[in-house]
């Protein structure tokens, strides 16, 4: 089964525009490189929840939009291969690209698929 790596970062709505573009240029080298998708969502029903919550987790303030992200593999090892790959691509080093979203509240990680229907 495929693997995913999985994204939620609070982003900043004056910053929406830098970060689709940002996210289109980073998602065309994953693919590039072999990932079988990219993909970015904009929350629109994402409440702010007593105990947990998307917003409460990435510390998500009112001037500011959550987005889920998730990127899919054929499998781990080639999630791991086209990272490398891709964190080495020097079109993404320089100064042309800052995060317009404070990484250090990103939550992501990879999943091994359990279930697709």
């Amino acid at each position: 089964m495929s693997y995913v790596d999985g994204f939620v970062v609070a982003v900043p709505r004056e910053n929406i525009d830098a970060y689709k573009k940002f996210s289109t240029f980073a998602g065309s080298l994953w693919k590039e490189y072999g990932a079988l998708e990219f993909v970015e969502c904009i929350g629109d029903d994402v409440p702010y929840g007593e105990l947990t919550s998307f917003p409460r987790a990435v510390q998500a303030k009112e001037d500011e939009v959550v987005v889920l992200s998730w990127i899919t593999y054929r499998s781990r090892q080639e999630r791991d291969d086209i990272n490398a790959k891709v964190m080495a691509d020097p079109r993404l080093k320089g100064d042309q690209w800052q995060m317009p979203f404070d990484g250090k509240r990103m939550i992501y990680g990879g999943f091994e698929t359990l279930l697709k229907l």
